[in-house]
């Protein structure tokens, strides 16, 4: 056994008595874990109350997020609505679209044949103004007096000597139907056409160049004429017609009326068509025919 000296004794004592700093150790080693439980309850303090606002703003913003989701939901409706509505938008306008290029080809043929009924309409105002003027001049126009030599008024073959028949058919009826004429529509000049029909006329001693003058004036008779020409004889049946006209004016009868003498031999058939060749006797041929026209002053073509 060591042993120790009274000194050395009280001075291990010293040593040994350590007890106070211990205590004063763990005091402070309970105040610093008592610090640290305190802060650790702060912090779970703080992260419960964190920790509950965050589960509330959590269940606001899960709510938000619901609420948004059945906005979008809604919005995606609408969209679909919308996007339908824009479709059929879209159809209608392709449609109307359609129509109106419809319409207008419609209406640009509408102005072709509007066009072309206007001018149509015009034409047909144009003819009918064409027919009006025609009917009028029909409705004003002296008539054809036609004196068929055939039956009682028939001349003799190759002369211009006229029949008692239509001598009687002249001074008597004839005479009373051209004063009627020329009363009712003015003043007229009567022209005497003489027809014949193709028979050929082989007298070739015409004295018609010498003597038709002086017939005309009244210094010599019809008879005293000799026709050379189916020509010849036309004139001078007429020339017999208007003769014996004349004499009624000179009884007083036809005033104010003039005559004209012509022929037109074997050209025109009754029908006012040209003749074919023939010659054989056709009395429906052989015709007198007086037209009336009116008196107007004479306009010369140059």
């Amino acid at each position: 056994m060591r042993k120790y000296r009274h000194g050395q004794k009280q001075e291990l004592a010293e040593d040994l008595n350590v007890w106070p700093s211990f205590t004063d150790l763990m005091a402070n080693a309970f105040m610093i874990i008592s610090l640290f439980l305190l802060l650790a309850l702060f912090k779970s303090l703080f992260l419960k109350s964190a920790f509950e606002e965050s589960e509330s703003n959590l269940s606001e913003s899960e709510q938000q997020i619901q609420l948004l989701q059945e906005q979008l939901a809604t919005l995606e409706s609408n969209l679909g609505e919308s996007t339908d509505i824009v479709r059929q938008l879209k159809q209608g306008s392709s449609r109307l679209q359609l129509l109106l290029e419809r319409n207008k080809r419609l209406l640009r043929q509408s102005n072709s044949r509007v066009n072309l009924l206007e001018t149509q309409i015009q034409q047909s105002n144009s003819q009918v103004n064409i027919l009006e003027s025609e009917v009028e001049r029909l409705k004003s126009a002296p008539p054809v007096v036609i004196i068929q030599d055939s039956g009682e008024y028939q001349f003799s073959s190759g002369s211009a000597e006229l029949p008692a028949g239509l001598e009687s058919y002249i001074t008597e009826d004839l005479v009373k139907r051209i004063e009627e004429i020329s009363q009712t529509r003015n003043l007229y000049v009567v022209e005497i056409i003489g027809h014949t029909d193709g028979q050929v006329n082989v007298n070739s001693n015409s004295n018609l160049d010498r003597q038709l003058e002086a017939v005309a004036n009244g210094d010599r008779a019809i008879s005293s004429l000799s026709a050379g020409s189916n020509a010849d004889l036309g004139l001078m049946r007429a020339l017999e017609v208007v003769k014996k006209l004349q004499e009624m004016q000179q009884k007083g009868r036809l005033q104010g009326v003039q005559f004209r003498a012509y022929s037109a031999a074997q050209l025109l058939l009754p029908s006012g068509e040209f003749s074919t060749v023939s010659r054989e006797p056709d009395a429906g041929r052989r015709r007198i025919e007086i037209r009336f026209s009116p008196l107007g002053k004479a306009e010369t073509i140059r």
